[in-house]
């Protein structure tokens, strides 16, 4: 094929389209026309000689060709994306991008610190923060939209071969309590206890309230016995419910340091209960390491470490990481028109 029969400003417009339902709000966040939007989709599928739009319905939705079509535009994209980032690198770290990404708590709690930190030393570095589930997280590293990813939760199977995991620091989960409860006034509770109180928790399909039974579960606690009086969907909620007397939560211990150190929630010990989740550093080492996402590995990751050892798998040569971009990837392009990625929404 001499020439494609697609333009890159063609997918992107596909691609915005395809996100937010209609011409109309695609062509205003692209800031162009209808029209010119309208003309981009008929040239496309004039040249494409195949329908990408079922335009029956009130809303813009894709034909099997559509789907497929955005499906190698978003990999497309990425790449252009990459590349563009790789040239700015020559710059060291007067620009560029770091993007990071995390689940919930972490990119809620912990990330912004890091960041914070990093920003002081490199202040010309853009800095974006990605904070979704941890299924939606690994898949954006695998895709190379994201530099770097601390998790709480585990990765889909189908990414554990492509993508490097580094366990990175343990996540003490505490019990909280409101400080005017009975059981706020002893230094321990004990197992028996949490089956008297009423419980605040996340949905029980999320990544966290998932880990807090399985730990429970391996300490003898049998979580099918705890009442859970009321679901939330944040954190922050949670902690305000505990707070305003509604019941007690497990919840992060970086999330409540603000409230332990007004005074206004109580952090109430287990005998013989230590809930804990390992976070973990998801890497794509077959993508193009920034400058900007080496510094922040070597110089703001160990400072919040708890395994320290293994961090020392990110830190490969610049040399090497180059080295192994330009190797693995000089083909990847061409081998994005022949496989479909997944994306997670």
């Amino acid at each position: 094929m001499s020439d494609l029969p697609f333009t890159l400003d063609q997918l992107r417009i596909l691609k915005a389209i395809a996100a937010e339902g209609s011409f109309k709000r695609a062509a205003d966040s692209l800031y162009v026309s209808q029209p010119a939007v309208s003309l981009q989709v008929q040239n496309l599928e004039r040249q494409l000689d195949v329908p990408l739009f079922d335009r029956g319905g009130r809303r813009a939705q894709l034909t099997e060709a559509g789907h497929l079509l955005l499906s190698y535009g978003d990999r497309i994209l990425s790449l252009c994306q990459e590349t563009c980032r790789a040239i700015e690198d020559l710059q060291n770290l007067q620009g560029g991008t770091l993007i990071v990404g995390a689940s919930q708590t972490t990119g809620t709690y912990l990330l912004p610190r890091m960041l914070g930190l990093f920003r002081q030393k490199y202040p010309d570095v853009a800095v974006q923060l990605h904070v979704h589930s941890t299924r939606r997280t690994a898949w954006s590293v695998a895709n190379g939209q994201i530099d770097l990813a601390i998790i709480g939760g585990e990765i889909p199977p189908e990414l554990q071969d492509s993508l490097e995991v580094i366990p990175y620091a343990e996540d003490e989960m505490a019990l909280i309590l409101p400080m005017f409860h009975p059981l706020a006034q002893a230094e321990k509770i004990e197992k028996d206890d949490l089956y008297k109180l009423q419980f605040i928790a996340l949905d029980s399909q999320s990544t966290i309230r998932k880990v807090i039974d399985q730990v429970l579960t391996r300490c003898g606690i049998e979580t099918r016995r705890l009442k859970i009086e009321m679901e939330l969907n944040t954190i922050e909620a949670i902690k305000n419910a505990v707070q305003s007397g509604l019941g007690a939560a497990f919840v992060s211990i970086s999330a409540i340091e603000k409230e332990l150190q007004l005074g206004v929630l109580h952090r109430s010990p287990i005998e013989g209960v230590v809930v804990n989740r390992t976070l973990s550093v998801i890497t794509n080492p077959n993508r193009y390491r920034s400058k900007a996402a080496e510094a922040f590995t070597q110089e703001i990751l160990p400072q919040f470490a708890t395994y320290e050892a293994p961090l020392e798998a990110l830190e490969k040569p610049r040399e090497k990481v180059m080295a192994d971009h330009l190797n693995g990837n000089a083909l990847a392009l061409e081998a994005s028109l022949g496989k479909v990625i997944q994306l997670d929404d």
